[in-house]
């Protein structure tokens, strides 16, 4: 059975206590009546009211006293002032001092019916909010890995199994799905957590200088090479490793890599003699890496080197009932960040976030509630401080792209990339997605157009 909300009415006419009794009730509230302020006060004492709906002149206290009152005890509780004298002065210190609304005799009850209704949503909004923030203070997961979806607790049960070992292990799954944030899980509960951790896009490298950045060189190796410098190898020790987009590193370097994994020693270039070090190396790919292998991206060899563990990531989509949970935890985060005091997320605006199939996954997730949080300063994220493409997708980012005439095919490429980014907030793997390509594509396109790639 729902139980019912309870109001308390105040009002110091006898006829118009009953009719708000009547009203209320019939409305399905729990309804307590007082004809003053004294009273008032010892039946919200009592009785505690969700709500409360209050005349502005009453017999022993002004209705702005007991409004002030009212908020001190509980300052989340909705106040409804109503008045037979309106001015404006009152209704602007009304406000001020917090009342939910303020309302003129006779009583516009279908006005009153829905501003009691908005009250109630803003009630349960909270309650809901503090639920979620009471699970993130319990701990809803391991370290910044948060969920309660079995696919999560899946997730952190092989987690805690890898950190107990020192195997090297390969992290799959979507971009944006967390897979760094997952190795330095693992690193922070392992034995090497005191230790470094170095973490490196392979794909990102500059090319050309990919094998001296993970190796390490002599001053003089190679032209520019104006002095030494330790390879992430070195940098890691006594550490962990953990290598993004395996797959994408260059075929000939792959070798080198098993074979530095293999001694577990490394020479710079130019230098003579090999270093050894101790490393625990994790690798990561949003491909599927036995298809990667197939395709000739990834060398056998390597990937049965460095899959003795292999933990898959979820897609966000497969484990939507997440959502709340770690959109309430990056609120908490950009509030400190920003300097701001959102409460929470209004109810609509988080079914539509439970609702998207988010192909840009947490980090996509993360961004918009940036954005919500900025744009939301000290109130509740709403559906109007989320982005278009989640209001309107199919408006967003299903029309046509209209190509203007004459323009040559790679003309073409780069406005279909910079307007499919334009239309999916710059997501840049929810615009890999939609054209088809790899992320690495996308970002060395924006690199070559002279725009920042990374991100």
């Amino acid at each position: 059975m729902v139980k019912k909300l309870k109001i308390l009415a105040v009002d110091d006419e006898d006829a118009m206590r009953e009719v708000l009794r009547l009203r209320l009730e019939a409305w399905g509230y729990e309804v307590f009546v007082a004809a003053d302020g004294d009273q008032a006060r010892r039946l919200a004492e009592r009785h505690r009211p969700a709500a409360v709906v209050s005349d502005v002149v009453l017999p022993d206290v002004a209705g702005l006293e007991l409004l002030e009152w009212l908020k001190a005890g509980d300052g989340e509780r909705p106040v409804i002032l109503i008045t037979a004298h309106a001015n404006v002065e009152t209704a602007v210190e009304a406000m001020k001092k917090g009342a939910l609304d303020y309302l003129t005799k006779p009583l516009d009850y279908p006005r009153l019916k829905a501003v009691l209704a908005d009250a109630e949503n803003r009630i349960e909004q909270r309650r809901a909010t503090r639920r979620v923030k009471a699970r993130l203070e319990r701990g809803a997961g391991v370290g910044g890995l948060l969920g309660e979806s079995k696919a999560i607790r899946e997730l952190v049960e092989l987690v805690r199994v890898v950190a107990a070992s020192d195997a090297s292990a390969i992290l799959t799954g979507e971009s944006g799905t967390g897979k760094e944030l997952v190795c330095r899980t693992i690193h922070d509960l392992s034995a090497r957590k005191d230790g470094p951790f170095v973490g490196v896009n392979t794909a990102a490298l500059p090319e050309g200088i990919t094998e001296s950045e993970l190796f390490g060189h002599e001053k003089g190796a190679f032209t520019g090479a104006l002095a030494s410098r330790p390879g992430f190898f070195e940098q890691a020790d006594r550490g962990t490793l953990f290598l993004d987009e395996i797959a994408e590193m260059p075929p000939p370097l792959q070798p080198k890599l098993l074979r530095v994994l293999e001694e577990r020693r490394v020479r710079r270039l130019g230098a003579r003699l090999e270093l050894s070090f101790d490393v625990r190396v994790i690798a990561a790919t949003n491909r599927e890496p036995r298809r990667a292998v197939q395709e000739g991206l990834l060398r056998e060899d390597l990937f049965y080197r460095l899959s003795v563990f292999t933990l898959e990531l979820p897609p966000l989509r497969e484990h939507a009932e997440d959502v709340p949970l770690l959109a309430q935890h990056f609120v908490q985060r950009f509030n400190a960040r920003h300097g701001a005091a959102v409460e929470g997320i209004a109810g609509d605006a988080l079914e539509l976030l439970q609702r998207f199939s988010w192909p840009g996954n947490v980090r996509e997730l993360r961004n918009v509630i940036e954005r919500a949080t900025i744009l939301a300063k000290d109130d509740w994220i709403e559906l109007r401080h989320l982005p278009p493409y989640l209001r309107d997708p199919a408006a967003a980012a299903g029309d046509e792209i209209v190509l203007p005439g004459g323009v040559t095919s790679a003309e073409a490429e780069k406005i279909l990339i910079l307007e499919t980014l334009k239309r999916l907030d710059n997501n840049k793997a929810a615009a890999a997605r939609r054209l088809g390509v790899d992320v690495k594509t996308i970002r060395n396109k924006l690199r070559s157009y002279g725009i920042d790639g990374e991100g």
